[in-house]
């Protein structure tokens, strides 16, 4: 069923909203899986003991489950009111995807210094990429939604956009 364009202006905000927590919480759960538990390259406090970097990678696990399951929790009400916005959801999925890497690569790693990518290495490289690919992120999402946005505009409350 087509959603009608009023409705979806409506719910613009959510549908963002609902993207940037589940991106946030998807690319935080990817960084810990992959970083932390697979390759054990670093713990999310590194400036402690294994049993407190366990403990705060524990802590980190557990907000990156309730970011996520937060933006499915409004996809879901989005869904059963008729107004979900794919293009918008996918522009603040990579919004917040990418602010949570860009967030994790400048303020965690280099100002808090809380832990590194990874350690005995030439960190460079991997600053570089992991700091270039958030800002790529940042700004597919925020082209995305200038274009959902733009979808919009000029659309009466009794016309439908396509998803």
């Amino acid at each position: 069923m087509p959603i009608p364009a009023h409705q979806k202006y409506h719910h613009q905000k959510k549908n963002l909203w609902a993207g940037i927590l589940f991106g946030l919480g998807f690319v935080a759960f990817i960084d810990e899986t992959i970083f932390h538990q697979l390759l054990h390259w670093h713990k999310f406090y590194d400036r402690s003991t294994t049993s407190i970097g366990l403990i705060s990678d524990g802590l980190f696990h557990a907000f990156s489950w309730f970011a996520t399951v937060g933006g499915l929790y409004l996809v879901a009400d989005l869904m059963r009111r008729h107004a979900f916005w794919h293009k918008m959801f996918w522009g603040g999925k990579l919004l917040g995807g990418g602010g949570f890497q860009l967030f994790d690569g400048t303020i965690q790693h280099k100002l808090m210094r809380i832990h590194q990518i990874r350690y005995n290495v030439d960190i460079l490289p991997y600053d570089l990429i992991w700091n270039i690919t958030a800002v790529i992120m940042i700004i597919a999402g925020l082209l995305l939604i200038r274009s959902a946005k733009k979808d919009n505009i000029g659309v009466s409350g009794g016309e439908t956009l396509a998803s």
